[in-house]
C-alpha cells in the first residue's frame, strides 16, 4: 500500500515540477504588460495567478498565451489536491505500520514511506544492524591512506533510503540541539561536514532500526 501511494505521489510531484517550470517559461516569453504582472511571483502564487486569467477569444498571442497559462495553473492546482490527498493517506498508512518510527525526530510520512518500502522490499537484509546500514548506503567505507585513517560516505545501497537517511539528518542540524551540539564537537576534531554526516546517517541508521524490528507487519503494509 505504501509503495503504491509513494510511485503515484512521486509522478504527481514530478508533473508539478514539469507544469510549475513551463509556466515560468512561458511568463519569460509573454508580452511585456503580461510578464511583469507575473514574473516576480513565487511558485504557488504563480499556478494561482494564471488559473485566474481570461483568455477570451483566441485571436492573439497573448490570448493564448493566457490560455496556456491559465490551463498550465489548473493542472497544478489538481496534482496540488492530488499530493495532498496521497500525504494524507501516507501519513495514516505509515503511523499505523510503524508508529515508533513516525516518532523518531525528523520523520515524517514520505521519510517513513521510503525506509518502509525499502525494509520490506528487503527482510533479508534487516536482520541487524550492519545489514541495514549497508541497504541503507549508511555503513562506513575505508578510505585510508598511509598514516591517515578515515572513511567516506557509502554511494552504494537503496539510494532513496539513504536519500531519507539525509533528509533526517538535515531537519536535525536545523532544529536538533544534540545534533548541533555533536556537529561542533566533531568540527573541533577535524572532522570535514561531509563526514560528520556520514556518521550521523549511520546513528540514524540505527535508531530506525531499532523502531523497525522485528519488521513483523512490513510485508503487508508495503
Amino acid at each position: 500500500m505504501v509503495r503504491c501511494l509513494r510511485v503515484a505521489r512521486a509522478t504527481a510531484v514530478k508533473a508539478r515540477s514539469q507544469a510549475i517550470n513551463a509556466l515560468r517559461a512561458l511568463v519569460v516569453t509573454a508580452t511585456p504588460e503580461l510578464r511583469e504582472q507575473l514574473r516576480e511571483l513565487p511558485a504557488t502564487k504563480l499556478a494561482a495567478a494564471a488559473a485566474r486569467l481570461e483568455p477570451g477569444p483566441i485571436l492573439t498571442t497573448t490570448a493564448a498565451t493566457k490560455l496556456a497559462l491559465g490551463l498550465l495553473g489548473e493542472r497544478c492546482a489538481a496534482l496540488d489536491a492530488e499530493v495532498a490527498r496521497l500525504d494524507a493517506e501516507l501519513d495514516h498508512l505509515t503511523a499505523q505500520a510503524a508508529p515508533g518510527l513516525r516518532q523518531l525526530c525528523g520523520v515524517g510520512p514520505e521519510i517513513a514511506g521510503a525506509l518502509l518500502v525499502a525494509a520490506g522490499d528487503n527482510p533479508g537484509r534487516v536482520h541487524s544492524e550492519a545489514a541495514f546500514w549497508m541497504l541503507c548506503g549508511a555503513s562506513p567505507i575505508p578510505a585510508s591512506s598511509g598514516k591517515t585513517v578515515r572513511h567516506r560516505l557509502n554511494r552504494g545501497g537503496n539510494r532513496q533510503a539513504n536519500t531519507a537517511l539525509y533528509r533526517i539528518v538535515v531537519v536535525r542540524l536545523r532544529w536538533h540541539q544534540p545534533t548541533r551540539d555533536y556537529l561542533a564537537r566533531r568540527t573541533n576534531e577535524g572532522l570535514s561536514k561531509r563526514e560528520i554526516i556520514r556518521c550521523l546517517k549511520r546513528y540514524v541508521a540505527r535508531e530506525v532500526f531499532a523502531a523497525l524490528h522485528p519488521p513483523a507487519a512490513l510485508a503487508s503494509t508495503t
